[in-house]
């Protein structure tokens, strides 16, 4: 099977690691590739801060710890994602140079969004020696988290959850996890388009995904943080692909909401389907942001549409840090000294942004500022 990149990335971290400063020509070499492709590999790394570059060499950054230990000499780290693409490509991103960075090797197993799957991948990453495990379980229904945790339960090994959580009072309660804060990221766009002048924004959701149902539950709070009447019923979203009644059904309300004049803006998630409904809507009569404010959620590809749509962005390489940086943490030793008990579990919850662009009008700079502090 050929090698991927990552795995490339990790064997070059591991050669400079135990030589401390070695030639690109001898990298080249000792990977098997061309020196072009390792003087890529080196300018990809370096740019995240991962190793120092000199003329024709390149050396272990002295702030990563001594030279001469090998990058596999660290703890073995397994994640477990439902994607590699879209949102969590990303988030993978992050956990992998926080692994490198850290003297750590992290495997992988993708699921494919088959949560009956997850146990036999979470076995494998052990089997393969993984020593802890990182985990976004494949929940895309309500009910998979009351159905599919109790295995994550009896893992034998530490463990983080990453961009889930388990039902209240349920057996993951007390599990160490990371995740975006979602209703933040809501508050900030609906914020933004009522200080733009709007009423109350619609939402158009999904509702086949954690973060899907997690921005759902966030507008209903922001309406209520902020005092709007949420005349608007939620419409329920999916991809023009794969319901296309459905996509056509939610573009003919959006318009008439519209037309009608019960509203002037919307939040929807996520950027492909925002990108479509744009493009609908405007073959239906109604322009972004000529008649319609437009704010989308990810902000994966929001930004490459016919018309650049302002979108929350959730922190996804932080939190796949941040996740790996937690566990290493866990497997590297008792953080208190003797006799104080064990380091608390962590719920970290990190902060979406807003980025403002075309589709819903900008603001002055001063009025950007102060968006990012709400």
């Amino acid at each position: 099977m050929r090698e991927g990149g990552a795995e490339r990335h990790d064997r070059l971290l591991n050669l400079v690691r135990e030589r401390g400063t070695v030639r690109v020509s001898d990298l080249a070499g000792r990977l098997g590739v061309s020196v072009v492709t390792a003087r890529r590999d080196v300018e990809a790394l370096a740019s995240r801060g991962l190793l120092e570059r000199t003329h024709g060499a390149v050396s272990w950054p002295a702030d990563r710890g001594p030279a001469g230990t090998p990058v596999g000499g660290g703890p073995v780290i397994g994640m477990l994602a439902p994607a590699a693409a879209y949102y969590f490509a990303e988030v993978i991103r992050g956990a992998h140079e926080a692994a490198a960075r850290l003297g750590a090797r992290l495997i992988l197993r993708v699921t494919d969004y088959r949560p009956e799957d997850d146990a036999s991948h979470a076995a494998g990453l052990l089997a393969a020696g993984a020593q802890g495990l990182l985990l976004a379980p494949s929940w895309a229904e309500p009910g998979h988290p009351a159905r599919y945790s109790d295995w994550i339960a009896r893992l034998p090994v530490e463990k983080v959850l990453v961009e889930r959580e388990g039902e209240p009072g349920g057996p993951l309660e007390g599990l160490d996890r990371v995740g975006s804060d979602h209703a933040h990221g809501v508050l900030l766009a609906v914020t933004h388009l009522v200080r733009l002048g709007h009423g109350t924004p619609m939402l158009v959701a999904r509702t086949d995904s954690p973060t899907a149902r997690a921005v759902r539950a966030g507008y209903v709070r922001a309406l209520e943080t902020l005092g709007l009447a949420g005349t608007e019923p939620l419409i329920a979203a999916t991809s023009a692909d794969r319901d296309p009644a459905l996509f056509e059904r939610s573009a003919l309300a959006v318009r008439n909401a519209v037309r009608e004049g019960r509203a002037s803006s919307v939040l929807m998630h996520n950027d492909e389907d925002a990108i479509r409904m744009v493009r609908r809507l405007a073959e239906l009569g109604v322009r972004v942001p000529g008649d319609l404010a437009l704010i989308t959620y990810d902000d994966e590809v929001a930004a490459l549409a016919d018309t650049p749509l302002s979108a929350v962005a959730p922190p996804k390489r932080e939190v796949g840090r941040c996740a790996a940086e937690l566990l290493v943490e866990r497997l590297s030793g008792p953080r208190y000294p003797a006799g104080e008990g064990d380091a608390p579990r962590r719920h970290v919850a990190l902060l979406p942004t807003l980025r403002v662009r075309e589709s819903c009008g900008r603001p002055g700079a001063e009025d950007a500022d102060r968006l990012t502090a709400v």
